[in-house]
């Protein structure tokens, strides 16, 4: 399980679900949620508050907190995605581009600042 610790779980829920994730929907004001990617991973989500419960002293990384990338079906559907979640809203950290590694790629970033990559090969 890949866990986000979350300052408002129900925008980031929004954003995951504009990037196409199957995230379960009536979980509004809920403190953890998560979903099955396909894959078999679990992503989920916790609130602040559940986590200074579990751990009261913690604290909120500082810079780059966690790096996720998701491999989409080919070049053109990493364009879309971005154009999804750039369309409902949120932030763009780097317009798709063709990396000098092979990949068609792209930034966008979730309501608590996290970089998500979106990647797919180039070419056949």
């Amino acid at each position: 399980m890949i866990g986000l610790v979350c300052a408002d779980i129900d925008a980031s829920l929004d954003f995951y679900r504009a990037l196409g994730l199957d995230v379960p929907s009536g979980a509004a004001g809920e403190d953890h949620v998560e979903t099955k990617l396909p894959s078999g991973v679990r992503l989920a989500w916790d609130s602040i508050d559940l986590i200074k419960k579990l751990e009261p002293d913690w604290v909120a990384p500082v810079g780059r907190r966690m790096g996720l990338a998701f491999l989409c079906e080919s070049p053109a559907e990493v364009d879309t995605a971005f154009s999804n979640v750039t369309e409902a809203g949120y932030k763009a950290h780097k317009e798709p581009w063709d990396a000098f590694w092979g990949q068609r790629y792209a930034q966008l970033v979730d309501p608590d600042g996290n970089v998500v990559d979106l990647f797919a090969p180039l070419g056949g």
